[in-house]
């Protein structure tokens, strides 16, 4: 079958900007069956850097049948193997395309958390930016349905996303992280939410298309023990291992969150931020930019990118950002402030219902 010409195109985006692959390196390509098409692209742009693609892929992309049958004391262990293709490869090329947009839904709360506890040392290397590494979305028809899309349409709202011109979004979010760079406080206030948090210490990252793909936000790892007050996030579901938490309602004290709510699935909110010490601590603060992504569509690597959201992660830090917080999840919730909400950094009013004022 005739492959379509942007999925060419957003291979060698991956392989010579998300993960610059160099002649001999040894690059993990991860994925599934359905994103055969993005693969097999992906592994002939790797071929013709002169390295080598190290091919893992599966049926199901979380959870899977060792996730269910396997003792738990096993399951929580990484596989010696496994833990030395993480540690030994170059490059990192991950491709998102779930053959069920709800993979590990089914999963009781221990196995979920066991199977997290096994990706540790991979989390603990792309984290600190050891190594290059991206995720990338691929359009399959599970997204398309959760999004309320036809596939074509989702294809296209997927290209959109992706198929940008990087550098000038670059240059255009390099002047708002220099804004929050310059900043020790930032206030977030929107329906529900007065929200203190701080950034003193701590420098930004623009994800340009080099870790996400879709890139497109501004990201920081927030003081641990700052951040104050309440945040509600009323307008979209806050989706974790396919699970749907509607109305999610957070209060921080000391950087810790101290009460949390929810309208649907509050017990699985709760039993998430009781995971371990490190999960009640905001691990992430992100700005949304992304111009091309307008809409929700219960898929985090879209969502956190929206062009006038905020998004807030529970859970682990990037140590590359300055952050220390160690925790089994990393749990990015989206916020929209389009429609009412309020960006200060240090006192100063820089972006009012999604539009910024600098």
């Amino acid at each position: 079958m005739r492959r379509d010409s942007r999925t060419d195109e957003y291979a060698r985006l991956l392989v010579e900007r998300s993960v610059p692959v160099q002649p001999g390196w040894q690059v993990l390509v991860r994925g599934n069956h359905l994103g055969r098409p993005l693969i097999e692209a992906v592994c002939e742009q790797i071929a013709r850097k002169g390295a080598y693609p190290i091919l893992q892929v599966s049926f199901e992309q979380i959870g899977g049948p060792f996730a269910r049958e396997a003792p738990l004391g096993l399951l929580r262990v990484t596989p010696p193997l496994q833990r030395a293709l993480w540690e030994e490869c170059d490059g990192i090329i991950s491709i998102w395309s779930p053959e069920n947009a709800h993979e590990g839904s089914d999963l009781p709360r221990e196995r979920l958390a066991a199977v997290q506890e096994a990706l540790s040392p991979l989390r603990e290397r792309t984290m600190a930016m050891d190594v290059p590494w991206v995720i990338a979305e691929f359009a399959v028809p599970s997204l398309a349905d959760e999004a309320g899309m036809t596939l074509q349409e989702y294809e296209d709202f997927v290209y959109e996303a992706v198929l940008r011109d990087w550098d000038a979004e670059a240059a255009r979010m390099r002047r708002i992280a220099d804004v929050f760079d310059a900043a020790d406080e930032v206030r977030i206030v929107g329906a529900g939410t007065d929200l203190t948090l701080s950034l003193a210490g701590r420098g930004g990252s623009v994800d340009d298309g080099r870790v996400n793909m879709p890139g497109g936000e501004v990201f920081y790892s927030p003081v641990e023990d700052a951040t104050e007050g309440v945040v509600e996030f009323s307008e979209f579901q806050a989706v974790y291992y396919g699970t749907e938490v509607e109305g999610a309602r957070l209060r921080f004290e000391d950087g810790r969150v101290v009460d949390a709510s929810a309208r649907v699935n509050e017990q699985f909110l709760i039993a998430t931020l009781d995971t371990d010490e490190g999960a009640r601590r905001l691990g992430e603060f992100g700005i949304g930019c992304n111009a091309g992504i307008q809409r929700f569509t219960k898929n985090v690597g879209f969502d956190e990118k929206i062009d006038g959201t905020v998004h807030l992660a529970v859970g682990s830090s990037n140590t590359f950002t300055g952050g220390v917080n160690a925790s089994a999840i990393h749990w990015d919730i989206v916020k929209d402030l389009r429609a009412q909400g309020r960006i200060y950094a240090d006192g100063r009013l820089v972006q009012e219902d999604g539009r910024w004022l600098v």
